[in-house]
């Protein structure tokens, strides 16, 4: 179990999952996040190549949810 103080997501206060970032390093990968999906955007147009679109934002949102898991607050329902 991680440091409760070194938490990069906090869980959510309502539902299951994370909210916001706490740490400089979950809003890195918060942003980072959101420049690989512009990206795949500019790679994959889903007017064009809807379905290599849609694989590479599900592994995006895969990887994201990964990265809250590990390094997130344990998330359960409240």
């Amino acid at each position: 179990m991680q440091n409760p103080e070194h938490y990069w997501f906090r869980a959510k206060r309502h539902g299951w999952g994370w909210g916001l970032p706490l740490t400089w390093e979950g809003w890195v990968s918060l942003v980072v996040f959101a420049v690989l999906v512009m990206v795949a955007v500019v790679v994959f147009p889903p007017h064009r190549a809807i379905v290599p679109f849609v694989i590479s934002v599900v592994a995006l949102n895969g990887m994201l949810v990964a990265v809250c898991w590990l390094k997130g607050e344990p998330p359960r329902w409240r």
